[in-house]
């Protein structure tokens, strides 16, 4: 797969997992697992990514006498969202060109 749009998509699906609730990197981790492999070294790169895109803000609180990231959704991330909606789209279609062949054999 080509980095790039990887890259864009893994942060969607980081983007995503904090959309309903302020989370922490273990629990994104565990949250996406289902759906997709994620080590926390990359992780932690999307997510200072994704702060300095202003698509998340950080704040430190304790948690069992230990300090713990949460990480919270701007509106400029909500609106990454949408646009990928709209934008996948673009790529389903896409796609159906490209598998049209494919389908027919």
């Amino acid at each position: 797969m080509d980095i790039q749009l990887k890259r864009g998509l893994l942060d969607i699906c980081v983007l995503a997992a904090i959309k309903s609730e302020d989370s922490y990197g273990y629990k994104i981790i565990k949250d996406m697992k289902p759906y997709i492999e994620l080590s926390e070294s990359t992780l932690y790169t999307i997510l200072k990514r994704l702060e300095s895109g202003e698509m998340l803000t950080v704040r430190t609180a304790e948690h069992d006498g230990r300090l713990r990231k949460y990480y919270h959704i701007t509106d400029k991330g909500l609106r990454r969202i949408e646009d990928f909606k709209t934008d996948w789209k673009e790529i389903l279609s896409i796609y159906s060109f490209v598998m049209k062949e494919d389908i027919g054999k």
